[in-house]
């Protein structure tokens, strides 16, 4: 028998087949993405995962077991400490225009704001299993994706965006993408009358991860900025 999430990961084929051929992807992969539109994404991510942060606590405080709330907690701890470490990093390169960039401090795009917001909100209200299924898609759409770009990566010398790339295909974040299932898997066992607003919740979450690739390729802004 199928677990939930194979069943959610079935049912989002084609978003996710959307996501495979996104331009962003693609040029992230063979190392040709402008270093402007790189930037843009690293500081909307950067924001996101503030975000998500906040998403993961919550769980962690919701969580019906010590194994659940230890896991989403220190998922939370590594997106405060460990990923914005990575993104400072890699903002500060020269190619990216250095730690002398001046200018006005980001803002959260429509579409980064509409996914934090999403993952809070369902994170802080909705049944515990719910707001597991919304964040999954973090983690396993990533590890997906991490794995395929760096392979291409690796058959591209010089690629300038390699530690980024070899991030999301490091043993420990595919190892928490399968940890995060399993516990995702065990909330849906344990709620199956939530099913449904789990697969909602799920599918919601993968379209919002193709939305925010492709709001960074185009480097989306609100059009009157405050």
């Amino acid at each position: 028998m199928s677990t939930f999430s194979e069943r959610a990961w079935a049912a989002t084929a084609e978003v996710r087949r959307a996501i495979d051929e996104l331009p962003f992807l693609a040029e992230l992969g063979d190392g040709s993405l402008a270093p402007a539109v790189f930037r843009h994404y690293l500081e909307q991510d950067a924001l996101y995962l503030a975000g998500y942060a906040r998403a993961l606590s919550l769980l962690a405080a919701r969580s019906p077991d010590a194994g659940a709330a230890s896991f989403w907690a220190s998922s939370a701890h590594g997106c405060g400490v460990v990923e914005t470490q990575l993104h400072a990093d890699l903002l500060a390169d020269e190619l990216l225009g250095g730690p002398g960039r001046t200018g006005p401090q980001p803002a959260p795009s429509p579409t980064c704001l509409g996914y934090t917001s999403f993952l809070i909100a369902t994170a802080a209200t909705a049944p515990y299993a719910v707001g597991a299924a919304a964040v999954l898609p973090c983690y396993w759409v990533y590890a997906e994706v991490g794995r395929r770009l760096a392979a291409a990566a690796a058959a591209a010398p010089g690629h300038p965006y390699r530690r980024w790339v070899a991030a999301y295909d490091a043993e420990g974040f595919q190892q928490a993408a399968r940890e995060a299932r399993r516990i995702t898997d065990a909330a849906a066992g344990a709620a199956p009358h939530e099913e449904a607003a789990m697969r909602t919740a799920f599918g919601l979450a993968v379209r919002y991860e193709e939305a925010f690739w492709r709001a960074a390729h185009e480097r989306e802004a609100w059009p009157h900025p405050l």
